[in-house]
Protein backbone atom coordinates (compact mmCIF):
# COMPACT_ATOMS: atom_id res chain seq x y z
CA UNK A 1 0.00 0.00 0.00
CA UNK A 2 1.00 4.01 -0.13
CA UNK A 3 2.08 5.08 2.73
CA UNK A 4 -0.43 8.01 4.32
CA UNK A 5 2.91 9.62 5.73
CA UNK A 6 3.87 9.82 2.26
CA UNK A 7 0.61 10.67 0.38
CA UNK A 8 -0.04 14.31 1.32
CA UNK A 9 3.37 14.84 -0.59
CA UNK A 10 4.25 12.89 -3.56
CA UNK A 11 7.21 13.55 -5.33
CA UNK A 12 6.67 15.27 -8.42
CA UNK A 13 10.02 16.71 -10.00
CA UNK A 14 10.15 19.56 -12.44
CA UNK A 15 9.97 18.20 -16.50
CA UNK A 16 13.49 18.59 -16.81
CA UNK A 17 14.32 16.46 -13.97
CA UNK A 18 11.95 13.01 -14.87
CA UNK A 19 14.42 9.91 -15.85
CA UNK A 20 15.00 7.51 -14.20
CA UNK A 21 18.72 7.45 -15.59
CA UNK A 22 18.87 11.13 -15.25
CA UNK A 23 17.75 10.79 -11.40
CA UNK A 24 19.91 8.22 -10.72
CA UNK A 25 23.18 9.61 -11.96
CA UNK A 26 22.63 13.35 -10.96
CA UNK A 27 22.47 12.52 -7.14
CA UNK A 28 26.25 12.11 -6.79
CA UNK A 29 27.61 14.51 -9.48
CA UNK A 30 29.62 17.92 -8.49
CA UNK A 31 26.52 20.27 -9.13
CA UNK A 32 25.29 18.55 -5.85
CA UNK A 33 27.97 17.47 -4.03
CA UNK A 34 29.33 20.78 -2.78
CA UNK A 35 25.52 21.39 -1.95
CA UNK A 36 25.30 18.31 0.11
CA UNK A 37 28.79 18.99 1.49
CA UNK A 38 27.98 22.31 2.43
CA UNK A 39 24.71 21.33 4.06
CA UNK A 40 26.43 18.56 6.18
CA UNK A 41 29.20 20.43 7.67
CA UNK A 42 27.50 20.43 10.73
CA UNK A 43 26.91 16.53 10.67
CA UNK A 44 30.40 15.73 9.80
CA UNK A 45 31.86 18.31 12.85
CA UNK A 46 30.05 16.69 15.13
CA UNK A 47 31.15 12.55 13.98
CA UNK A 48 33.72 10.94 16.20
CA UNK A 49 34.75 7.88 14.37
CA UNK A 50 34.28 4.35 16.32
CA UNK A 51 35.30 0.63 16.01
CA UNK A 52 32.37 -1.38 16.61
CA UNK A 53 33.02 -4.63 17.76
CA UNK A 54 29.94 -6.86 16.76
CA UNK A 55 30.75 -10.22 17.96
CA UNK A 56 32.74 -12.99 16.49
CA UNK A 57 36.35 -10.80 16.11
CA UNK A 58 34.08 -8.49 13.82
CA UNK A 59 34.81 -4.43 13.75
CA UNK A 60 33.00 -2.27 11.84
CA UNK A 61 33.79 1.41 11.26
CA UNK A 62 30.96 4.33 12.34
CA UNK A 63 30.93 7.62 12.55
CA UNK A 64 28.66 9.42 15.42
CA UNK A 65 27.19 12.90 15.30
CA UNK A 66 25.49 13.67 18.72
CA UNK A 67 23.62 17.00 19.64
CA UNK A 68 25.09 17.00 22.71
CA UNK A 69 27.78 16.36 24.88
CA UNK A 70 28.60 12.03 24.92
CA UNK A 71 27.04 10.36 27.62
CA UNK A 72 24.96 13.34 29.19
CA UNK A 73 21.82 13.15 30.37
CA UNK A 74 19.87 14.04 27.71
CA UNK A 75 20.70 10.98 25.63
CA UNK A 76 17.44 9.53 25.71
CA UNK A 77 15.06 12.12 24.98
CA UNK A 78 17.26 12.39 21.67
CA UNK A 79 15.64 10.22 18.67
CA UNK A 80 19.00 8.18 17.26
CA UNK A 81 18.96 7.60 13.49
CA UNK A 82 21.67 4.80 12.02
CA UNK A 83 22.22 5.12 8.22
CA UNK A 84 23.02 1.77 5.78
CA UNK A 85 25.30 2.52 2.63
CA UNK A 86 24.67 1.23 -1.02
CA UNK A 87 26.87 -1.55 -2.34
CA UNK A 88 30.47 0.21 -3.08
CA UNK A 89 29.10 2.94 -1.05
CA UNK A 90 30.44 4.13 2.41
CA UNK A 91 29.12 6.67 5.24
CA UNK A 92 29.78 9.63 3.29
CA UNK A 93 27.92 8.95 0.17
CA UNK A 94 25.83 11.86 -0.29
CA UNK A 95 22.59 10.23 -0.06
CA UNK A 96 23.80 8.99 3.59
CA UNK A 97 25.08 12.86 3.92
CA UNK A 98 22.23 14.57 2.58
CA UNK A 99 19.62 12.47 4.73
CA UNK A 100 21.90 12.40 8.05
CA UNK A 101 22.22 16.32 7.78
CA UNK A 102 18.47 16.37 7.67
CA UNK A 103 17.59 14.72 10.62
CA UNK A 104 21.18 16.23 12.53
CA UNK A 105 19.08 19.87 11.74
CA UNK A 106 16.03 18.85 13.29
CA UNK A 107 17.75 17.36 16.54
CA UNK A 108 18.15 13.59 15.71
CA UNK A 109 21.90 11.93 16.73
CA UNK A 110 23.27 10.45 13.60
CA UNK A 111 25.40 7.19 13.24
CA UNK A 112 26.73 6.44 9.82
CA UNK A 113 27.54 2.72 9.49
CA UNK A 114 30.41 1.34 7.00
CA UNK A 115 30.10 -2.28 5.77
CA UNK A 116 33.02 -4.64 6.04
CA UNK A 117 35.49 -3.08 3.49
CA UNK A 118 33.66 0.00 2.96
CA UNK A 119 34.81 3.38 3.32
CA UNK A 120 38.75 2.84 4.88
CA UNK A 121 37.78 -0.05 6.69
CA UNK A 122 39.66 -2.52 4.26
CA UNK A 123 41.79 -3.79 7.65
CA UNK A 124 39.73 -4.39 10.06
CA UNK A 125 38.59 -7.76 8.89
CA UNK A 126 40.39 -10.31 7.13
CA UNK A 127 37.63 -11.91 5.43
CA UNK A 128 35.92 -10.03 2.59
CA UNK A 129 32.60 -8.64 2.31
CA UNK A 130 30.02 -10.15 0.72
CA UNK A 131 25.99 -9.45 0.81
CA UNK A 132 24.44 -12.21 3.23
CA UNK A 133 26.94 -11.05 5.98
CA UNK A 134 23.98 -10.03 8.04
CA UNK A 135 24.67 -11.08 11.32
CA UNK A 136 27.60 -8.96 11.78
CA UNK A 137 25.36 -5.90 11.13
CA UNK A 138 23.19 -7.29 13.58
CA UNK A 139 25.92 -7.20 15.80
CA UNK A 140 27.04 -3.53 15.32
CA UNK A 141 23.28 -2.60 15.54
CA UNK A 142 22.86 -4.71 19.13
CA UNK A 143 26.29 -2.64 20.45
CA UNK A 144 25.22 0.45 19.61
CA UNK A 145 21.36 0.00 21.25
CA UNK A 146 23.78 -0.80 24.37
CA UNK A 147 26.35 2.02 24.07
CA UNK A 148 23.63 4.62 23.67
CA UNK A 149 20.93 5.30 25.98
CA UNK A 150 18.16 6.70 23.68
CA UNK A 151 14.78 5.59 24.00
CA UNK A 152 13.93 6.17 20.18
CA UNK A 153 16.35 4.54 17.34
CA UNK A 154 15.36 4.02 13.76
CA UNK A 155 17.31 2.60 10.58
CA UNK A 156 17.62 4.17 7.03
CA UNK A 157 19.27 2.38 3.93
CA UNK A 158 19.69 2.84 0.35
CA UNK A 159 20.02 0.06 -2.29
CA UNK A 160 21.69 -2.54 -0.34
CA UNK A 161 21.75 -0.66 2.39
CA UNK A 162 18.08 -1.27 2.36
CA UNK A 163 17.69 -4.46 1.20
CA UNK A 164 20.07 -5.15 4.93
CA UNK A 165 17.58 -2.77 7.26
CA UNK A 166 14.44 -4.77 5.87
CA UNK A 167 16.05 -7.96 6.47
CA UNK A 168 17.22 -6.37 10.26
CA UNK A 169 13.37 -6.06 10.72
CA UNK A 170 12.87 -9.87 9.56
CA UNK A 171 15.83 -11.42 11.89
CA UNK A 172 14.73 -13.37 15.43
CA UNK A 173 17.12 -10.61 17.25
CA UNK A 174 15.46 -7.38 16.08
CA UNK A 175 13.27 -6.90 19.36
CA UNK A 176 16.45 -7.13 21.06
CA UNK A 177 17.76 -3.76 18.88
CA UNK A 178 14.48 -2.06 19.93
CA UNK A 179 14.36 -0.47 16.26
CA UNK A 180 11.25 2.32 16.24
CA UNK A 181 11.15 2.30 12.28
CA UNK A 182 13.11 0.85 9.54
CA UNK A 183 13.44 3.02 5.91
CA UNK A 184 14.15 1.45 2.81
CA UNK A 185 14.81 3.29 0.19
CA UNK A 186 15.03 1.73 -3.04
CA UNK A 187 15.92 -2.02 -1.69
CA UNK A 188 17.55 -4.68 -3.51
CA UNK A 189 14.45 -6.77 -3.98
CA UNK A 190 15.83 -10.24 -5.76
CA UNK A 191 19.71 -9.68 -6.24
CA UNK A 192 19.85 -12.13 -9.55
CA UNK A 193 17.31 -9.68 -11.16
CA UNK A 194 19.22 -6.58 -9.73
CA UNK A 195 22.74 -8.54 -11.07
CA UNK A 196 20.95 -8.98 -14.68
CA UNK A 197 19.46 -5.25 -14.72
CA UNK A 198 22.84 -4.47 -14.21
CA UNK A 199 24.49 -6.43 -17.00
CA UNK A 200 21.79 -6.07 -19.52
CA UNK A 201 21.22 -1.98 -18.97
CA UNK A 202 23.38 1.01 -20.03
CA UNK A 203 27.13 0.60 -19.28
CA UNK A 204 27.37 3.94 -17.11
CA UNK A 205 25.86 1.30 -14.14
CA UNK A 206 27.73 -1.52 -14.95
CA UNK A 207 31.42 0.33 -15.01
CA UNK A 208 30.50 2.36 -12.81
CA UNK A 209 30.38 -0.60 -10.13
CA UNK A 210 33.18 -3.43 -11.98
CA UNK A 211 35.39 0.20 -11.28
CA UNK A 212 34.55 0.58 -7.87
CA UNK A 213 34.36 -2.84 -6.85
CA UNK A 214 37.75 -3.39 -8.12
CA UNK A 215 39.26 -0.33 -6.85
CA UNK A 216 38.28 -2.02 -3.35
CA UNK A 217 39.40 -5.41 -3.66
CA UNK A 218 43.09 -3.82 -4.52
CA UNK A 219 42.58 -2.09 -1.29
CA UNK A 220 41.58 -5.16 0.45
CA UNK A 221 44.69 -7.17 -1.11
CA UNK A 222 47.00 -4.41 0.03
CA UNK A 223 45.57 -4.14 3.36
CA UNK A 224 46.12 -8.19 3.86
CA UNK A 225 48.80 -9.04 1.70
CA UNK A 226 49.80 -12.66 3.00
CA UNK A 227 45.92 -13.54 2.53
CA UNK A 228 44.84 -12.44 -0.84
CA UNK A 229 45.65 -12.91 -4.28
CA UNK A 230 43.05 -11.62 -6.51
CA UNK A 231 44.60 -11.39 -9.91
CA UNK A 232 41.84 -14.20 -11.15
CA UNK A 233 38.35 -12.47 -9.50
CA UNK A 234 40.05 -9.20 -11.01
CA UNK A 235 40.32 -10.86 -14.14
CA UNK A 236 36.50 -11.47 -14.41
CA UNK A 237 34.82 -9.41 -17.57
CA UNK A 238 31.92 -8.94 -15.68
CA UNK A 239 29.71 -8.29 -13.00
CA UNK A 240 28.28 -11.50 -13.34
CA UNK A 241 31.65 -13.48 -13.50
CA UNK A 242 33.25 -11.69 -10.70
CA UNK A 243 30.87 -12.59 -8.36
CA UNK A 244 30.64 -16.20 -9.28
CA UNK A 245 34.39 -16.27 -8.84
CA UNK A 246 33.93 -14.91 -5.45
CA UNK A 247 31.34 -16.91 -3.95
CA UNK A 248 33.41 -20.08 -5.49
CA UNK A 249 36.72 -18.68 -4.06
CA UNK A 250 35.62 -16.75 -0.61
CA UNK A 251 32.17 -18.04 0.43
CA UNK A 252 30.79 -21.22 1.69
CA UNK A 253 28.00 -21.09 -0.54
CA UNK A 254 27.70 -23.68 -3.30
CA UNK A 255 26.68 -21.65 -6.42
CA UNK A 256 26.20 -18.40 -7.77
CA UNK A 257 22.33 -18.72 -7.45
CA UNK A 258 22.34 -19.74 -4.03
CA UNK A 259 24.37 -16.77 -3.39
CA UNK A 260 21.61 -14.81 -4.57
CA UNK A 261 19.42 -16.20 -3.26
CA UNK A 262 20.66 -15.66 0.45
CA UNK A 263 19.84 -12.05 0.57
CA UNK A 264 16.82 -11.57 -1.65
CA UNK A 265 13.95 -10.46 0.12
CA UNK A 266 11.51 -11.92 -2.21
CA UNK A 267 9.58 -14.76 -1.28
CA UNK A 268 9.02 -15.43 2.66
CA UNK A 269 12.02 -13.38 3.34
CA UNK A 270 9.74 -10.29 5.18
CA UNK A 271 6.57 -12.47 6.66
CA UNK A 272 7.70 -12.44 9.95
CA UNK A 273 8.88 -8.30 9.93
CA UNK A 274 9.05 -7.03 13.41
CA UNK A 275 9.28 -3.32 12.99
CA UNK A 276 7.35 -0.76 11.53
CA UNK A 277 8.56 -0.39 8.20
CA UNK A 278 8.59 1.73 4.88
CA UNK A 279 9.84 0.68 1.68
CA UNK A 280 10.20 3.49 -1.14
CA UNK A 281 11.38 2.81 -4.69
CA UNK A 282 10.08 4.30 -7.91
CA UNK A 283 8.70 2.82 -11.00
CA UNK A 284 11.52 4.18 -13.12
CA UNK A 285 14.02 2.35 -11.14
CA UNK A 286 16.73 1.10 -13.70
CA UNK A 287 18.24 -1.09 -11.33
CA UNK A 288 15.21 -2.40 -9.39
CA UNK A 289 12.04 -3.38 -11.64
CA UNK A 290 8.93 -2.13 -9.14
CA UNK A 291 7.37 -5.81 -10.75
CA UNK A 292 9.60 -7.12 -8.22
CA UNK A 293 7.08 -5.70 -5.30
CA UNK A 294 4.56 -7.96 -6.07
CA UNK A 295 6.65 -10.93 -4.53
CA UNK A 296 7.27 -9.60 -1.52
CA UNK A 297 5.56 -11.40 1.01
CA UNK A 298 2.02 -9.65 2.75
CA UNK A 299 3.07 -7.68 6.21
CA UNK A 300 1.23 -5.92 8.60
CA UNK A 301 4.66 -4.13 9.73
CA UNK A 302 5.54 -3.12 5.68
CA UNK A 303 4.27 0.03 3.27
CA UNK A 304 5.16 0.25 0.09
CA UNK A 305 5.52 3.86 -1.33
CA UNK A 306 5.65 3.85 -5.24
CA UNK A 307 6.77 6.91 -7.09
CA UNK A 308 6.18 7.30 -10.79
CA UNK A 309 9.70 9.36 -10.46
CA UNK A 310 12.96 9.21 -8.43
CA UNK A 311 15.23 6.66 -10.43
CA UNK A 312 17.58 4.60 -7.98
CA UNK A 313 18.20 6.81 -4.92
CA UNK A 314 17.28 9.96 -6.54
CA UNK A 315 14.05 11.90 -5.96
CA UNK A 316 15.63 15.10 -6.69
CA UNK A 317 13.36 18.23 -6.99
CA UNK A 318 16.35 20.54 -7.92
CA UNK A 319 20.36 20.01 -7.41
CA UNK A 320 20.91 23.11 -4.59
CA UNK A 321 18.55 22.11 -1.74
CA UNK A 322 17.20 18.77 -0.26
CA UNK A 323 16.04 15.73 -1.80
CA UNK A 324 12.35 15.38 -1.51
CA UNK A 325 13.25 12.13 -0.08
CA UNK A 326 14.78 13.86 2.78
CA UNK A 327 11.86 15.69 3.52
CA UNK A 328 9.64 12.98 3.22
CA UNK A 329 11.78 10.21 5.37
CA UNK A 330 12.00 13.07 8.37
CA UNK A 331 7.67 13.94 8.25
CA UNK A 332 7.16 9.59 8.14
CA UNK A 333 10.17 8.78 10.67
CA UNK A 334 8.73 11.49 13.05
CA UNK A 335 4.82 11.11 12.90
CA UNK A 336 3.29 9.07 15.60
CA UNK A 337 3.31 5.23 16.18
CA UNK A 338 0.22 3.45 14.25
CA UNK A 339 -0.61 1.23 16.59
Amino acid sequence: MVSSALNSHRFSPPAWLRGGHLQSTLSSLPPRRGRVLARSASLRAAAVSEVIDCGDGVRLLAHRSRIGPADCSEDADRPLLVLLHGWEGSADSLYVLSLGSAAFSVGWDVLRLNFRDHGPSHHLNQGIFHSCRLDEVMGALLAVRASSATRRMALAGFSLGGNFALRIGAHPHAGAVGLSRILAVCPVLDPAVTLRRLEEGPGIYRHYFLRKWRRSLRAKQQAWPGDYDFRALLAGRSLTEMTATMVETYTDFGSLQSYLAGYALTGARLADLRVESLLLTASDDPIIPDAELAELSDSAALEVCLTRFGGHCGFLENLSGPSWLDGAALGWLLAPPTS
